[in-house]
C-alpha cells in the first residue's frame, strides 16, 4: 500500500491558510457544509413533530371499544359503533347537546371508604 503523498496535504493546507480566493472558497463550502449538517437533524425533527401532530389530529377513538384508528368511514373498524364527528376546526368531538356538560360532579364521581380486614 502506497501513503498519501504529503505534498498534497501540504498544498490543500496552504490553499486554507493563504488568503487566496481558492482558499475562501474552501471554507465557504466547509462552512456550508458544517452548517447544514448541525441543522439538518433540527429540521428534521421539526418536520417529524409536526406530522406527528398531524396524525394524532386525524386519529379517533371508538367510546364502545376504545379503539384508536383512522377513522375513514363513520364507524369502528373493530367492534361497529359508530364513531363521534369531528367538529369544524377538526379538535374537538361535537356533542350533541349541552346537557352533557350539565351533569353535576357528584353524580359522576364515586365515592370510596376503606374498610380493615382481618
Amino acid at each position: 500500500m502506497r501513503s498519501p503523498i504529503p505534498l498534497v496535504w501540504i498544498a490543500l493546507l496552504a490553499l486554507l491558510l493563504l488568503p487566496t480566493a481558492a482558499g475562501r472558497v474552501l471554507l465557504d463550502v466547509a462552512g456550508g457544509l458544517i452548517l447544514v449538517v448541525l441543522a439538518l437533524p433540527v429540521i428534521l425533527g421539526g418536520v417529524g413533530w409536526i406530522g406527528w401532530r398531524l396524525l394524532q389530529s386525524r386519529m379517533r377513538t371508538c367510546p364502545a371499544c376504545g379503539t384508536v384508528s383512522f377513522a375513514t368511514s363513520g364507524s369502528c373498524q373493530m367492534c361497529g359503533a359508530e364513531l363521534p364527528t369531528t367538529s369544524s376546526t377538526g379538535s374537538a368531538p361535537s356533542s350533541g347537546s349541552v346537557e352533557d356538560n350539565a351533569v353535576p360532579a357528584s353524580a359522576a364521581t364515586i365515592d370510596v371508604s376503606a374498610e380493615e380486614l382481618d
